[in-house]
């Protein structure tokens, strides 16, 4: 098991790997010649990745960099325009497969801060450009649990400290904004999907 932070360039549908002293493996900035360096350029970004961990991604990079090579100048029509109307703090949230409605933000990071900080921002935005109606936005707050008893105590227990995480985050820096928050607090059974509202 290797831990590994990537993201998805949306314009050009490629990876970004991130390595955990800010180095970065942008698929989108190379070209087709880059495929067979792909592993030198991925060991300075990982340098502890195992080489069963390493051999395993490459495939997958080699790919992304192959679909990227092949969207290069073609046309796409892009909805790129941020619509979001919910930021959703925690895990759980596979229901949400509709674009542009909601900011996910895992509690993965060691300062969560920051990227509620964005995603208020966002909202904000949203709201002053006439893209979603300015009358509210809903925080939504959900950690997972498999059984019934301890994890699902444990479970709310993060779920509310997320919310209060959040809502304090927001509250403090965008205290406009933060008047319009609707705040919801869940936890998620992992073998049913089930969301339960705790508020």
């Amino acid at each position: 098991m290797y831990p590994l932070v990537c993201g998805f360039e949306t314009d050009s549908d490629a990876l970004i790997i991130h390595g955990d002293r800010d180095e970065v493996l942008d698929i989108s900035r190379l070209e087709t010649e880059n495929a067979a360096d792909l592993e030198g350029l991925l060991m300075p970004v990982c340098p502890d990745m195992p080489t069963e961990v390493r051999r395993d991604l490459l495939p997958l990079l080699e790919g992304n960099l192959a679909h990227v090579q092949s969207l290069r100048g073609v046309p796409r029509e892009l909805d790129i325009q941020h619509r979001e109307w919910a930021i959703c703090v925690g895990r759980g949230f596979d229901f949400l497969h509709v674009p542009n409605t909601a900011l996910i933000i895992g509690p993965y990071s060691p300062d969560l801060s920051t990227p509620v900080h964005k995603a208020a921002g966002i909202i904000e935005d949203n709201m002053a450009a006439g893209r979603i109606p300015d009358d509210g936005f809903m925080l939504l707050t959900s950690a997972p649990y498999e059984e019934i008893g301890p994890d699902r105590a444990r479970a709310m227990l993060e779920s509310r400290f997320l919310t209060d995480f959040a809502r304090e985050v927001i509250r403090k820096d965008f205290p406009e904004l933060a008047r319009r928050m609707v705040p919801h607090t869940a936890v998620v059974n992992w073998r049913t999907r089930g969301l339960e509202l705790l508020d």
